[in-house]
């Protein structure tokens, strides 16, 4: 998957907005107010940073050397996941497990807002 791929993939997701809050190279995803995915622009390989549930976190960190704790972030609930030799499938898994997770966390007015786009 390229940036285009994932940001597309993104912004097709109700409540969705991007941002550069912190450089001109990091670009954030948010679902109402929350960040659920982060992605370098400039980097390569390509890597996009997600919240995970911890259990699953040590699950695939296990399993896919391309999958770390996410650097600045909770290590316990964000993983760096450089796209290089993943499979489209597991990406767009990642991408809809953070969008949940964090859509779970906004309060219930907000996710009627949302729901309601």
């Amino acid at each position: 998957m390229d940036a285009n791929e994932v940001l597309e993939y993104c912004l097709a997701k109700k409540g969705v907005t991007e941002s550069f809050p912190f450089d001109q190279e990091t670009l954030v995803m948010k679902v109402g107010t929350k960040m659920f995915l982060l992605i370098s622009l400039d980097k390569q390989p390509l890597s996009i940073a997600v919240k995970t549930n911890p259990e699953w976190s040590e699950e695939l960190r296990e399993q896919h050397p391309q999958i770390t704790g996410a650097y600045h972030m909770n290590k316990t609930h964000w993983n760096s996941v450089s796209l290089d030799g993943l499979k489209k499938d597991l990406v767009l898994k990642l991408i809809d497990h953070s969008y949940d997770l964090v859509f779970q966390s906004l309060t219930k007015k907000a996710m009627e807002e949302i729901k309601n786009l």
